[in-house]
């Protein structure tokens, strides 16, 4: 059986995972006696952190929202990826994180053991963060105010105006956050115009969790990713599938691009990239954040959207002089 104080950091990270555990499966977790979960408990709430029970038989534990955030409990890997994130937090799309971000990542990288430090400092030190996102941000207020709302099946009021400039109150029963293209959207159940809708988050404003909870319904679509694309019809761009070899390691293509591809490696300085994007261009402007050589497998028209690309930052580096003379070549 492990010893008290292991018990209880393995306790601390259990319910920082779950946002509910009841009671008797957590100690079948730990693998200790009802009772002994009890003392633990306990021993967690003497050290500042708010531990709500729930009587009964049913009953349970869950890691309530405290005056300050508590230290979270993360494995190596898990403290590297949010390092990672931290990164790259920059790009999503959500405005007034960058600050934060950094202010994160500073905190997160000072508290690692040396081993792991040198693994994220050599991830930092060898990528450079770019803006790959251009176009509406989210307020990251209003993120996270629909995300907790989905999350507690909450319904939710909040202001929108729609495509064609027309303002709205709108009272819903959020069901998912979606990420399509370089758009935020929720999809939700309209509770005005009783059906599903998708909204999108920068049109929408001072969302409001009312306290009414409700009962999850049926979405009529494969998945909520599949319902926004439905829903957008033909504003919705085709995704294309695009593979590329490059000329760097993993890592330092995960620390780039790696919200945006699934990526492995070929060997010790090559990586094979598999990227869905909504467009040719944005997906060579992402390779051209990784600052590495590529080379592309398809598809074809992949490859010759890349050359064009090439051809014209080719011109560009001639100069003026060169350009206009090329044509006036090509005007005779």
């Amino acid at each position: 059986m492990a010893t008290t104080g292991s018990r209880t950091l393995q306790l601390l990270s259990l319910l920082q995972t779950h946002r509910y555990w009841p009671g008797a499966e957590l100690a079948g977790r730990l693998e200790v006696s009802v009772r002994t979960l009890r003392r633990d408990v306990d021993r967690l709430r003497d050290l500042g952190y708010p531990v709500d029970a729930t009587r009964g038989v049913d009953g349970g534990y869950q890691l309530a929202a405290g005056a300050s955030l508590p230290p979270l409990v993360v494995d190596d890997d898990e403290a590297v990826a949010l390092a990672v994130g931290l990164r790259t937090a920059a790009q999503c799309g959500i405005s007034g994180i960058e600050d934060a971000s950094v202010r994160a990542l500073t905190k997160v990288v000072q508290v690692m053991p040396p081993r792991l430090r040198s693994r994220v400092d050599a991830l930092r030190s060898a990528t450079v963060v770019g803006s790959m996102r251009p176009g509406p941000t989210v307020d990251q207020d209003v993120l996270t105010a629909v995300a907790q709302a989905c999350r507690d099946e909450e319904r939710l009021a909040f202001d929108y105006v729609a495509r064609d400039g027309q303002p709205s109150r709108r009272e819903v029963e959020p069901h998912r956050l979606v990420s399509v293209g370089r758009r935020w959207y929720l999809v939700a159940y309209d509770l005005t115009r009783f059906d599903w809708r998708s909204f999108r988050l920068d049109r929408l404003s001072d969302p409001r969790a009312t306290g009414s909870h409700f009962r999850p319904r049926t979405l009529p679509a494969e998945d909520a990713a599949s319902f926004v694309r439905d829903s957008l019809g033909s504003l919705a761009p085709e995704p294309v599938d695009i593979e590329v070899l490059i000329n760097a390691p993993v890592a330092i293509v995960d620390a780039s691009i790696g919200q945006w591809a699934r990526s492995e490696a070929v060997d010790a300085s090559t990586t094979r990239s598999l990227i869905r994007s909504d467009g040719y261009d944005w997906a060579l402007f992402a390779l051209g954040v990784v600052d590495a050589d590529f080379a592309v497998v398809s598809p074809p028209e992949f490859a010759e959207r890349a050359r064009s690309w090439g051809e014209r930052f080719v011109r560009a580096a001639e100069g003026p002089s060169a350009a206009s003379g090329r044509m006036t070549r090509e005007g005779e």
